[in-house]
Parts: structure tokens; sequence; C-alpha cells
């Protein structure tokens, strides 16, 4: 918390909460461009590359509910400052990586790291800023530090895997962790402790269960579904979920409180955000190997390459404030996701000889636009009506809702990705139908969000909108 409540600090507070959330993005975009010479250097398999996305998202995802109970209990500066060593430390032996095992277990320690960190910084938006106008500004400039990471991540990561190697992007993590957590110690006071019991089975059971489902996609990509280590992975992944959910149902303190689905609107922000990442992680993680692997680009091109989207996602998601005073936050949501929806279609037509300005970067702009003005609404749904109590887990709930969805997202498009090979096609028209497929799978997870956004999120907006009018009605 910071030291007293008044503006200057709170903007202090809102500075580091965003350059902490931004190193956090720099670091996964610097990943994507970086992906090639990743796969080159180590020798990864191409579903085996997956795992440098899966191994960091799955263990983010997977702790993030525990990481915002330890805040709860322990105090939000100290776990702030505990999630920062973590993930510097990780992102140096990262970029010492000699091996797949080895950098795919600093990644999943990096994840560990991230759990720790994210949900502190979401609740203390959450407990520094009223619901209503400021909040939404607060949550604007939040995701708007993602469209500025996204960018400089790319940009970065092209420009050090052209210039000296993909290493140098983790590198640079060094001196920003020292710095924020410097900051941290200044600018926030420590929340009271509180006594409480860490649901260690819940968190265990949801990391290991999702682990093993996305394995087993990632297995099924190289081995059919028929292996019996992909079958067997999925089973143990689905019983592993089903007893997490037991075990909340019966926990005195659960890592997931229940309660948070009893409202419709939250439900539907969950569940219409894993559908989000699990459209958009395909396009991320797709584009750059079409980029480069059938346009030619260098790493650093395709890092260029990916301005139209990054941009124009800074720019709407700047704009999100205003918008949402005009339009309303579902509203402005169902049309961020239509927009996506609509670039990803586009994109899903893509062919060897699609030239880079009409066949990517149009549709980029789509997206890009689209993505900004979805994910600030999306975040301010999922904490809609939370109480102050429940503030660090719904805000962890957001965060897993936002990595697992990824991590499912992109170990089903593996799958597609795999399966799409017409034997008529070899080297980069193969390679070009293989993404096409993936982007087509996307926007089908785009539509399914947007279906699930006009069945859940916008009708409980409407149901707010006739109370306040009933009432209203009686005061006059």
């Amino acid at each position: 918390m910071s030291r007293t409540d008044n503006t200057v600090d709170r903007r202090a507070v809102l500075a580091i909460i965003m350059a902490s959330y931004l190193m956090i993005v720099i670091d996964i975009s610097i990943v994507i461009t970086g992906l090639p010479r990743i796969q080159a250097g180590l020798g990864f398999t191409p579903a085996g590359l997956s795992w440098v996305q899966n191994a960091y998202t799955l263990a983010f995802g997977g702790l993030l509910l525990l990481g915002a109970r330890a805040g709860d209990i322990l105090g939000r500066r100290r776990m702030f400052m505990l999630g920062l060593a973590i993930f510097t430390v990780a992102s140096l032996a990262i970029g010492l990586a000699p091996s797949p095992a080895w950098l795919l277990t600093a990644r999943a320690v990096q994840g560990m790291g991230s759990a720790i960190l994210a949900p502190s910084t979401l609740a203390l938006i959450s407990t520094h800023f009223a619901e209503g106008p400021e909040r939404t500004r607060a949550l604007s400039l939040y995701a708007a530090a993602a469209g500025i990471g996204a960018t400089l991540g790319l940009v970065l990561g092209g420009l050090f895997a052209d210039l000296l190697s993909w290493r140098a992007g983790f590198f640079i993590n060094l001196p920003i962790g020292l710095l924020l957590i410097l900051a941290a110690q200044r600018h926030f006071r420590e929340t009271p402790m509180q006594a409480g019991r860490f649901d260690i089975a819940g968190a265990a059971s949801s990391t290991l269960g999702m682990t093993a489902l996305v394995y087993g996609l990632v297995s099924a990509a190289d081995h059919g579904w028929g292996d019996l280590l992909t079958l067997a992975a999925l089973s143990a992944g689905f019983v592993l979920l089903g007893l997490f959910l037991l075990i909340e149902v019966r926990a005195r303190q659960p890592v997931l409180p229940l309660r948070l689905f009893a409202s419709r609107e939250r439900s539907g922000a969950y569940a219409a955000r894993l559908l989000f990442l699990g459209g958009m992680v395909g396009f991320w993680f797709f584009i750059t190997q079409f980029l480069q692997g059938v346009l030619g680009f260098s790493p650093f091109e395709a890092g260029l390459a990916f301005l139209p989207a990054t941009l124009t996602n800074f720019a709407s998601a700047m704009l999100v404030p205003r918008l949402t005073r005009r339009f309303g936050n579902g509203t402005l949501l169902a049309s961020g996701l239509l927009a996506c929806l609509a670039g990803l279609a586009w994109l899903g037509q893509m062919s060897a000889e699609t030239p880079y300005l009409s066949g990517i970067a149009l549709p980029m702009v789509l997206i890009g636009l689209g993505q900004g003005a979805a994910l600030a609404p999306l975040t301010v749904s999922a904490v809609a009506g939370v109480a102050r109590e429940d503030a660090g887990a719904a805000s962890g709930l957001v965060n897993v809702a936002h990595q697992l969805g990824g991590s499912i997202g992109l170990g089903m498009l593996v799958v597609v990705f795999a399966a799409a090979a017409p034997a008529q096609l070899t080297g980069a028209p193969l390679l070009a139908h293989r993404i096409a497929m993936v982007m087509d799978s996307s926007a089908l997870m785009m539509a399914l969000a947007l279906l699930v956004t006009l069945t859940q999120i916008l009708p409980a907006h409407a149901g707010k909108a006739d109370t306040t009018a009933r009432q209203a009605a009686a005061g006059g």
C-alpha cells in the first residue's frame, strides 16, 4: 500500500504496478520473435517449442490463486517483492540456458514468480482506486501497458536475436527487477498480516491437472490421440481437475472461493477471457513463424511487422475510459471481440503468396483495435462487485483465466497445426497452410468468447440498468 492515500502516492503506486506488469509482458513478447532462433539453437521440436510458452503460463496460471492468497495473508508488498525477486533470478537462468530442459525449468520458475507478483498488482489497483471511472482509468492504463510491453518486447526480441542473441532479451530484466524492488520498498506500505490457511491441496491439484491436460494435448500433436501416454495424461488431467473442485467445495479457506462465480457477469467474464486468450495466443505464437518462415523476415523485421497490431492496441486501450462512458462496458467489450474475430478470420485466408501489407498488416489493425478495446472491459466485469476481502482472489482468478486460456488454447492449436498436413504441400506452402488452419481455429474460439459476452455479460449489464432505473423511479 502507498504510504498515504493522497493522489501523488497513488500515482506512484500505479506507476510501479504498470512497470512490473510491463516487465512481465515484455518478457512474454521477447520470446515470441526469438522462437525460431531458440528452436534452432537448442534443438526444440515444433510441438516441443510450445512448451517455451506453456512451461511459463502453466506455472503462472496454476499457482496464481495461491499467490493471491499469500498476498492476502502475508502482505501484498512482501509478496510483490518476493515475486519480483524470483522472476528476476529466473530470467538470468533462462539467459544462461544450455539445453531445452534447463530453459523449460527456468521458465516454470519464472512463471512461479509471476504467480506471486501479478495478483498483488491487480489487487492493489482494486484497493487504491474506487469502482467506477477512477478504477476504469487505472485498469485502462494497466491494459495499455500490455500494448506498450508487447511492442517493446517484439521489437527488442527481434533486435537482440539479430544483433546479439535471443538470450540478451532475458538479461534486461535484471536491472528493471532490482529497480522495481527498491521502488516498491519505498512507496508501498505493508498490509497487515492476517490469520488464514493455505489451500496447498487445491493449488497442487489444479496446477498438476492443467499441466497434465496441456501435456496430453501437445502429446497428441506428436504421437496421435491413440497413444497411451496421451490418453493417460488427458485422463489424469480431468481426474485432477475434478478432484480440485471437490477440494474447493469442502475447504474451509479455499484457494478459489466458489462464491466468486455467483455473479453472472463475473462468471461470463472469466469464461470469455479463457476463450479470448485461447484465440489470441495463436495469433502471437504462429504469425511470427509465418513472418520468418514464409515471408523470410528477420527476427527484427518480424518484430516491427507486429506494429500495426501493437500500436493500435495501445491507442484503443487509451480510449477505453471515454468509450466506456459513451457506449458502456458490455457494448465496448462485444465490439472489441468482434473486431478480433474479423481479423483472425481474415488471417485464416492466408497462403504462401499472401503479401504482408494487405494480407497480414490490415488484419493486424483489426486485432490490435479489438484487443485494446476488450481487455480492460473484461477485467472490469471480472472484478465488478467483489468484496474487499475477496479482491486478491478475484484478481488472481482474472490472471488464471488469462494464463490458462493461453495454455489450453496453444495446446489445442498445436494439435490443429500438426493435423493440417496435406501430402501435396511441403516447405513454406505447408507452413502457411498450417498457420491458416490455426487462425481459423483461433477465430472459432473468439466467436465463442463473443457468444458468452452476448448471452452472459450484456444481459447482466441490462439487469443492473433496470434495477438502477427502478430505484430511481421509487426514489422519485
